[in-house]
């Protein structure tokens, strides 16, 4: 149930290939692995969905300012040296992919990972047979 969420800037449409980037992000969480070597997250249950903000105001509003909000929800389960590889390894993926940006205007990057309980996990998918092992 690995979902994550990236809400930016609605400037940033004209400067960067947002499904580039959520295709990057998405190969770099199928990359992870744990300490044992297994992979961190199921290939047909990994998603990364963007929204452009419709309406935005960044900093003191004086300059054409872009900020990129990521959001990591995953079951419980994993170590905290995985929360904190994810975190990096998704903050240098965005970063090293939006590189050309950060060297033309002010831009932000923000990665948030939560881990919750879940009061209700109800799931239906054809993905995941996709890519199970038989």
């Amino acid at each position: 149930m690995p979902h994550l969420v990236v809400l930016y800037t609605a400037n940033l449409d004209r400067e960067a290939d947002m499904s580039g980037l959520c295709r990057s992000l998405c190969d770099t969480m199928l990359a992870q692995r744990d300490e044992s070597g297994k992979q961190v997250f199921p290939t047909g249950g990994t998603r990364v969905l963007a929204y452009p903000a419709a309406h935005s105001a960044v900093a003191d509003g004086k300059g054409d300012y872009g900020f990129v909000y990521m959001n990591l929800r995953m079951a419980k389960g994993r170590s905290p040296v995985v929360h904190q590889q994810m975190g990096e390894t998704l903050k240098a993926t965005a970063g090293t992919y939006l590189a050309a940006v950060l060297a033309s205007k002010p831009l932000g990057i923000t990665v948030q990972i939560d881990e919750g309980h879940e009061v209700f996990d109800g799931k239906h998918s054809t993905l995941h047979p996709l890519f199970s092992k038989a």
